[in-house]
């Protein structure tokens, strides 16, 4: 697996996405194609790298374009980082895993893409099922 290309710019973990192509259940495929008004072939993701934005989003990726234009792989090689863009939100926090990418993004400078990418499961794991423990952060029950 090509991890670079299956990490996005900004820090999500493209490879453990329900969306991505490899990991899209026919469910999930289903409920997409129906929600986007697309056909279910078309809403499998391949990466934000791969197909220049995510598939489920309509509009362009205002991060990714940041990217290329600062010349960086990931945002935490800029200059500006973290900029407004990883400004945490709790509006769809339990849906959206945008408060994630900044925690990602320190990990992958902390201690390797490699390393981060075998934690990542578990980080993810945390984000959407833990149960947060002030002074603690997600811990899983």
């Amino acid at each position: 697996m090509d991890l670079k290309r299956l990490t996005s710019p900004c820090g999500l973990d493209c490879f453990n996405c329900q969306v991505y192509e490899k990991n899209i259940t026919d469910e999930m495929r289903n409920y997409l194609a129906g929600v986007l008004k697309k056909a279910p072939d078309e809403v499998a993701c391949k990466g934000c790298r791969e197909q220049n934005g995510c598939s489920i989003y309509p509009l362009p990726c205002a991060t990714l374009d940041c990217v290329k234009s600062n010349k960086v792989e990931f945002c935490f090689e800029c200059d500006k980082f973290p900029c407004d863009k990883f400004n945490p939100c709790a509006d769809g926090a339990q849906k959206y895993s945008h408060n994630l990418k900044a925690f990602n993004l320190c990990r992958i400078s902390k201690v390797g893409l490699d390393k981060w990418a075998q934690e990542a499961k578990s980080i993810r794991n945390k984000y959407f099922a833990g149960k947060f423990i002030v002074g603690k952060g997600p811990i899983l029950k």
